[in-house]
């Protein structure tokens, strides 16, 4: 009996090896913990990612699971990101990083030594987590709860775009729709707001309506590209934003992570209303927009028949 447990152990030691020198999934991994929602960060590193030369995003599984690669010099580094929220207000990173051209080399030294591997890799995480921590610095989300807005008539101009470009959008077309409006003597009725009729979470793509609310009238000009439409009241989740209107799509997800953690249905198509004219400068953390999801209109009926019931 005794002559088999060096034979186990000999048998367990060299499993160990094989797996952590050719099965394992990474060469390292880096932990940090953040502020952000998990779809802030994704945006986040997406925006870094973009700026790099030397980068590319390769795939998303949700928010919370994606990868890209970055070269350095005769190295491609593959980094997996997993993002887990722990509460309401704090999320656990981690990073698993993988040298696809020097994988067994780095797996054999890592244990005695830092190598360069190593610290590039935390070079390289600690830079993504700085620009992370200002980043949050530079807006607010508060998330307030059941809402429900109003009808409104508006007069649109259909869009489409990749979500950081959707305020670019609203800058080019709002003297255009102001313009109109003023032209034509139409009297608004309301702050200007947009309405996502599709949003694309895998390539972060939407199409949406840039809204000026009008009073409806009998007869109301045409005009290419401009469309007139029914806004319904709806019932709602409802957050406040502060900062740069680019960015307000991080209350998006701050009313995705609250309708799934208090097991509420929604739609996943956001409005917008804002507040502050951003022409007018000033600080940014002091414009104000309101962020809304919308209920599932099927599971709020459902919960109006039961109540009745």
């Amino acid at each position: 009996m005794r002559s088999k447990i060096p034979l186990f152990l000999g048998i367990t030691v060299i499993g160990a090896l094989i797996w952590y020198l050719f099965i394992k999934p990474h060469d390292y991994v880096v932990r940090f913990k953040t502020k952000a929602s998990p779809g802030t960060v994704n945006q986040l590193i997406k925006f870094w990612i973009g700026k790099k030369e030397d980068a590319e995003f390769i795939a998303q599984n949700n928010l919370s699971d994606f990868s890209h690669r970055i070269r350095f010099n005769d190295s491609t580094f593959i980094y997996r990101w997993k993002v887990e929220p722990m509460n309401d207000s704090i999320s656990r990173v981690k990073v698993y990083v993988v040298d696809s051209t020097h994988s067994l080399s780095n797996r054999v030294t890592l244990p005695f030594s830092e190598t360069d591997f190593e610290k590039r890799t935390k070079q390289t995480i600690r830079s993504a987590a700085k620009l992370l921590q200002e980043h949050l610095e530079s807006f607010k989300v508060t998330v307030v709860g059941n809402d429900e807005i109003p009808s409104k008539y508006c007069a649109c101009i259909p869009l489409k775009s990749i979500q950081i470009h959707k305020a670019a959008g609203m800058m080019e077309y709002y003297s255009f729709l102001s313009n109109f409006i003023a032209a034509n003597k139409i009297e608004l009725d309301g702050r200007p707001m947009i309405e996502v009729e599709n949003w694309n979470m895998q390539n972060d793509s939407i199409s949406y309506n840039f809204c000026f609310p009008i009073l409806k009238k009998d007869s109301l000009p045409q005009r290419e590209n401009l469309v007139y439409k029914q806004i319904q009241s709806q019932k709602v989740l409802r957050a406040i934003y502060n900062g740069n209107y680019i960015t307000s799509d991080r209350a998006w997800y701050a009313l995705l992570e609250y309708a799934e953690a208090n097991k509420i249905p929604i739609e996943k198509k956001p409005l917008e209303i804002f507040h502050t004219n951003p022409n007018m400068g000033g600080n940014a953390l002091e414009w104000e927009a309101e962020v809304f999801m919308p209920l599932n209109s099927e599971s709020t009926n459902n919960h109006e028949k039961n109540k009745d019931i």
